[in-house]
Formats: structure tokens, sequence, C-alpha cells
């Protein structure tokens, strides 16, 4: 954690920004609603060229100046965020989606403003930051929390370690992170014991609640076809975020 300090002090003598987080705060213990993060520098260009799984892990350690939050701990929504501010402010806010016809099934291409992308807002969490929510198949009172980013790249390194032809329980390992408490129980075992029992109408209730309550980005577009069609798209995070300016 000292690293992150001192980093995190080093870097307000650095040119940056304020960004507005999503969460508004409310997920994190020190409940900031916003972050300094840095502009992106030559010395960046050594972080997007390497490349890596590890890219935006290591681009967020580098340009967020808070001394006592980890890019680790913070929601996906806020992270996003901060994806964004990055481009935006080194490259603009045009970026260009390479899709398909939907009805010609031919190959095109379309610019979206990545400046204009609402904030989504569902109810508001508890002091902890969890939500509080009914299951409507058992009538089980439970306590969710969205996952981190720290969590979800875990996840993702957990499934891709699994061999070819095993089942990756992707499903179960997320909602066992997800759910804090379970009728009372919050021993982390357990849990994932009645995890294992859930009806999937459940795991499917839980799955839709989060993402309509978990604050983020709006990260759709809806965008004309050359046939005339109007097609909805979801920009990602994938390599061709960064990578098309290298």
């Amino acid at each position: 954690m000292e690293e992150y300090k001192q980093y995190g002090n080093e870097g307000l003598t650095l040119p940056h920004d304020v960004v507005k987080l999503p969460s508004g705060g409310f997920f994190y213990k020190n409940k900031k609603k916003s972050v300094k993060v840095g502009y992106l520098t030559a010395s960046d260009e050594n972080i997007l060229i390497a490349g890596g799984s590890d890219l935006t892990l290591n681009l967020l350690r580098n340009k967020i100046y808070e001394p006592d939050l980890r890019p680790e701990d913070m929601l996906d929504g806020d992270v996003e965020a901060i994806l964004i501010f990055l481009r935006n402010t080194a490259f603009g806010p045009d970026m260009e989606l390479n899709l398909t016809d939907p009805v010609t099934k031919k190959p095109f291409k379309v610019n979206v403003r990545l400046d204009e992308m609402p904030i989504i807002n569902g109810v508001n969490p508890n002091e902890d930051g969890t939500f509080t929510t009914k299951l409507p198949k058992t009538g089980v009172t439970i306590k969710l929390k969205p996952l981190t980013f720290g969590e979800s790249n875990e996840i993702g390194k957990l499934i891709s370690s699994y061999p070819v032809g095993r089942v990756v329980p992707t499903v179960t390992m997320r909602l066992q992170r997800q759910i804090v408490e379970f009728d009372g129980i919050i021993d982390k075992g357990n849990i994932a014991m009645e995890v294992e029992k859930l009806p999937i109408a459940d795991s499917k209730f839980i799955k839709k609640f989060l993402s309509e309550n978990e604050p983020r980005l709006d990260m759709t577009k809806i965008v004309n076809t050359p046939s005339g069609e109007r097609l909805t798209v979801e920009v990602g995070f994938g390599a061709d975020f960064f990578r098309p300016f290298f």
C-alpha cells in the first residue's frame, strides 16, 4: 500500500484532471466522488505498445493520482470512465467500429463519439455499498455488491486457466463474489454452498438486477447500417480501444 501512497502523492505535481466517477463514491470507504487522473504521456506509450493482459491495470496504476484508492478496488464502471478520459484527452472522442450489416452480411465501418456516454444509475446502495433485494424464486433476502475491477480480472484469469473440455464455473464464480449475505448467512464457504443450489431463475435475476443498478456508463450506441437498418452496438475495451494508434 505504501507504493500507492508514495506514487499518488507524487502524481499531484504532474499534469492531471479530475474525473467524475459514475459510482459517486458510494462503494468506497473514502467515498470519493472523483479522482485525479494524469494525461497519457510519451512514457505511457511503452505500456500501450507492450500490450499484454495487464495493459489496462498497468495504465491505471500509472495514471490514477490517488494515494488511498487502488484501481483493483474500483468498480468496472468507474474504470471505464477513466479509460474513456485517457483516450479522449490523448486521441480525441471519435472511435471507429468495424461492424457487419445484419442484412447484407457485409462489413462496414462507423464512427461513434466517446464523449456522449450517459451514466446509468439504478437504486442507491446501502451505506456499506451493497444492495438488498429479494430473490423471486426462493424468496430469500440477499445482499449484493458489484464486482471490482480486480475481481473481474481475477475471474478472467481463472477462466482462462481451465483446460479445454472442462466446464468452467463462470456463473457460480461471479455469484460467490457478488453475494455478500444470503438469508442472514455471511460466511463465504456457506454462501458458496447456497450458490450451487440456487435456482436458475434467481441466478438470472441477480445478473439482471446488478446490470440495472450498478452505476456505470451506457456503452451502447445505435448506428445506421448501409442497408438502412438501425443496429445497437456496445463499445468495448478490447485491444482496439488504444492499440490502433500504435
